[in-house]
């Protein structure tokens, strides 16, 4: 039986009500919401309605249409990035961001002449706020970081880099792939304007799901334009939120599937889900943390359940190719699609080996996966 380590990727196995309720909209219904007056289309318009609602609920947004559904959360970084920036803007960001926030800044420096300041935290996730304030000028039009890294599992403070941006007028953009559904996330409470998430990670969605919250007031182009179900005599309808933002027929069966992916995280309970999770990830952390040929890349005070590491003299994708041929365990090893990160922490040469526990994991399969761990590391240790 296979063991699944790479939560940090994508959360599996899935609440089973997530693929029953897929099914049963599949089956039963499979019409597409905002496109009729029907039954079955209002069906499916309420049920995209009620996950809407539910994601605002969780994120405590002012309203559930600043809620738009994407289908990621890189799809829903490019809507935040491409539809606020302008040429000539200056961003502020980290060296700690995912491809899915670097590379949409990378295009449009490129594309438009958007400057982009990196920051560096620390190993711990600490942002250097004297060095970020040093850098808002008169063109910094926003301020993106990451809430939780995909490689450490450090989370970086949220609320003090909005205070210190919304002192000097600048929005915030949070990518929230880490974090979300993972860590309680209050929009207002921590000033956030703009909160990219995906559906399929800590909401237990199925993949190809995700969503934008857009702070009332901003006001954004879409990315792209087409039906939305209604004002279907103008061919340039006025901006509405969420309708201009979700053209064409959206992913209803995904969305459900969300939809019962949140409720499965309102049964269990946040924090009991993280607390497992933290539990797991600790006492993988406490017995690696011994080995003398294993160096750790996660700072002690991660509350993420992510832990990166490489063993001495092994390539870390031999020891994941190991793992999954040898020991039938699912880890990830490479640049995690986050180059600044491994340039900062230097493995940018390397890699590392990135294993994430999750909510369905037990303490047989950690031990399982620590004792493959200890055996590869004795069986190079002479090489």
């Amino acid at each position: 039986m296979l063991i699944y380590l790479d939560n940090a990727a994508t959360t599996w196995p899935k609440p089973r009500d997530v693929a029953t309720e897929m099914a049963r909209f599949i089956e039963e219904c499979g019409a597409s919401p905002g496109r009729g007056g029907h039954r079955l289309a209002r069906e499916a318009s309420q049920l995209v309605e009620e996950t809407r609602l539910a994601l605002a609920r969780l994120f405590h947004a002012e309203a559930s249409e600043n809620i738009w559904f994407c289908q990621n959360g890189t799809h829903a970084v490019n809507q935040a990035c491409k539809g606020w920036l302008r040429p000539g803007d200056h961003v502020i960001s980290t060296s700690w961001e995912h491809h899915a926030v670097a590379r949409p800044l990378a295009a449009l420096s490129n594309q438009m002449g958007i400057e982009v300041t990196h920051i560096a935290p620390d190993t711990f996730g600490l942002v250097d706020l004297n060095a970020m304030e040093k850098a808002i000028g008169p063109r910094t039009r926003l301020i993106a970081i990451t809430h939780g890294s995909n490689v450490t599992g450090a989370i970086l403070p949220v609320k003090e880099v909005a205070d210190l941006a919304h002192r000097h007028g600048v929005p915030l953009l949070v990518d929230a792939a880490q974090t979300a559904g993972r860590v309680p996330i209050d929009v207002q409470a921590l000033g956030i304007d703009l909160l990219a998430f995906p559906g399929h990670k800590g909401l237990f969605g199925p993949q190809g799901t995700g969503g934008l919250y857009v702070r009332s007031g901003m006001l954004l182009e879409p990315l792209y334009q087409g039906g939305t179900g209604n004002q279907s005599e103008e061919l340039t309808p006025p901006l509405e939120r969420p309708q201009s933002y979700e053209s064409g027929t959206q992913n209803v069966p995904g969305i459900v599937g969300l939809r019962a992916g949140l409720r499965f995280l309102e049964d269990m309970g946040m924090e009991r889900i993280h607390q497992k999770e933290k539990a797991l990830t600790e006492r993988m952390r406490s017995k690696l943390s011994t080995l003398t040929g294993v160096k750790l890349y996660t700072p002690p005070t991660s509350s993420l359940a992510v832990l990166s590491f490489n063993i001495e003299g092994v390539n870390c994708e031999e020891v994941a190719v190991i793992l999954d041929q040898q020991y039938e365990i699912a880890v990830r090893a490479g640049l995690h699609c986050a180059l600044l990160a491994h340039q900062t922490n230097g493995t940018a040469t390397t890699g590392t080996v990135r294993v994430s526990p999750g909510f369905f994991n037990t303490e047989e399969e950690v031990d399982t996966f620590l004792q493959a761990i200890e055996e590869i590391e004795m069986a190079f240790a002479g090489w």
